[in-house]
């Protein structure tokens, strides 16, 4: 099978999954695993149609996979890393969420995505001033409403230091 035929197939199955067809497009992603074990583009994918349909737990080993080799383009490395992460927490796997979320934010410093994600696993590990500093940020940052921005000083400042009242 050719290197096109396997993007056609993968571009059919995801194809499968965004129209609302998450069960056909997992079977046919599980076809395709099989015949390319070591495509990550595929093991993404069939991570993706997983937590779709609630199946986080079989999920991770497709994340892990695709995170492992090479080849994910940079948008599909960013939603491993939260899928992985995300997953990781859904399953109480705080810790392992944590430092997925962390790699993710590291590579990616810009995705609020990322540093929402991190926050709610920081407070599940009990992290609730790291999980809070990184929400106001993040609010302070990327809010549209005239009354944060009105008040983003104060807002980047108490984030520093929450147990601060002057």
């Amino acid at each position: 099978m050719s290197v096109r035929s396997k993007n056609e197939l993968l571009a059919e199955a995801v194809r499968l999954r965004e129209q609302g067809h998450p069960e056909q497009a997992r079977e046919r992603l599980l076809a395709l695993t099989s015949r390319f074990p070591d495509a990550v583009d595929v093991a993404y994918h069939t991570a993706w149609v997983h937590d779709v349909l609630g199946l986080e737990a079989e999920a991770v080993p497709y994340y892990e996979r695709c995170l492992q080799g090479d080849g994910l383009d940079e948008e599909d490395r960013r939603g491993a890393l939260l899928g992985l992460g995300s997953t990781y927490r859904v399953l109480g796997r705080f810790g392992q969420s944590v430092e997925t979320l962390r790699r993710g934010v590291s590579e990616f410093p810009d995705d609020g995505a990322l540093r929402t994600f991190l926050s709610m696993a920081l407070f599940n590990t009990g992290d609730h001033h790291e999980a809070m500093q990184i929400l106001l940020r993040l609010v302070a940052a990327t809010s549209d409403s005239p009354h944060v921005r009105r008040y983003r000083p104060a807002i980047e400042h108490y984030a520093t230091d929450l147990t601060r009242t002057m």
